[in-house]
């Protein structure tokens, strides 16, 4: 038997050095060649909400222009429950590969960190963040006929009547932990009132026992809040923002109906993608995000709803995440709110 051993030729360290490295540059250009390839199938934006409220008004906004600019179906997935949880959970576990984006929230960004005892994710550990897509104020409402009956037409005279009937007005909310929720939780704690609240999955369903009037008032988004607002299907009293809103100059801020100094609880919704994702993905979508959102139509659709277009570059919006997760921490401490 010949000794095949003895026809092999010796393999040197500095051979072996140079096998491995060339492993690793094919590695690397071939990972770079994937993500430079990227998107070569459809990309999922997750809304963690159920259709018909601001977060999927401004996902289906920005969904044909990305589809447009990437030539590839950008398509929203609606994933609702837990306070924006449900789906927020989904894409932090899901490839960071750039096909699967969260449309997070001030909710699921800002305030669930502490509100919930137990949160599945890490806002700010499990994501990346691509930029803000745009910030809306809340508006306190209520259901117009019940307004009328109860001759409620401004937020003192709401103040009063609840105060005389406690536990009688029923609030809704998108879920507990969101903006919306957490608006009326200031509000109950900062005027010494109690209304019972009713959480759902969603602003739309929320608003359809709204203005059914199986619910009596509700500080949604304006977005989602301004067409049923028009058709005299609610009472607008007043925004939660700091300032007025453009989208309807006539109606005060909480702040100046009430008297309530520094009063202030307003919306934002941005694109983030699973830890990890790669940086030059992140800032293609957020260049092509921020391109759309400024756009005439776009830009004059959104600015008429009562949202202001937004367009932060990753590093910027991480820095706004800090900062909200800080703010809310002490909102939802003054208001008492707590979820298990």
């Amino acid at each position: 038997m010949t000794d095949r051993s003895k026809n092999r030729m010796p393999v040197s360290r500095r051979g072996l050095l140079a096998v491995a490295t060339g492993a690793a540059l094919t590695l690397a250009s071939g990972l770079a060649l994937a993500q430079s390839a990227w998107p070569n199938r459809p990309v999922k934006i997750v809304v963690p909400f159920p259709p018909g409220g601001t977060t999927d008004i401004l996902a289906r906004a920005i969904a044909p222009e990305l589809s447009r600019v990437f030539g590839q179906q950008f398509i929203v997935d609606n994933r609702g429950g837990a306070g924006g949880n449900v789906g927020a959970e989904l894409v932090a576990k899901s490839p960071p590969d750039g096909y699967t984006l969260l449309m997070g929230t001030v909710g699921t960004h800002g305030i669930n960190k502490s509100l919930y005892a137990k949160l599945p994710y890490d806002p700010q550990k499990d994501f990346v963040p691509i930029t803000l897509v745009a910030g809306v104020p809340n508006v306190m409402v209520m259901n117009a006929a019940k307004a009328r009956e109860l001759n409620i037409n401004t937020v003192p005279e709401f103040i009063k009547y609840a105060k005389a009937h406690p536990g009688q007005l029923s609030m809704a909310s998108s879920g507990n932990g969101t903006s919306i929720h957490l608006a009326g939780e200031l509000f109950k704690s900062r005027t010494g009132i109690f209304m019972t609240h009713i959480p759902y999955r969603g602003s739309g369903p929320a608003m359809l026992d709204l203005v059914s009037g199986n619910v009596e008032v509700m500080f949604d988004n304006l977005p989602s809040a301004m067409p049923q607002i028009k058709a005299g299907k609610l009472k607008a009293f007043a925004v939660t923002s700091a300032q007025r809103s453009s989208a309807m100059p006539d109606l005060p801020t909480i702040e100046e109906a009430a008297g309530l100094k520094g009063f202030e609880a307003s919306s934002w919704f941005g694109l983030l993608a699973p830890a990890g994702t790669p940086p030059d993905i992140a800032s293609r979508i957020q260049q092509e995000t921020a391109k759309a959102m400024a756009t005439p139509a776009i830009k004059e659709k959104l600015l008429a709803q009562g949202a202001i277009p937004g367009g932060m570059v990753p590093a910027e919006f991480a820095k706004f995440i800090d900062a909200e997760i800080a703010k809310w921490a002490g909102v939802v401490k003054a208001s008492g709110a707590k979820v298990d």
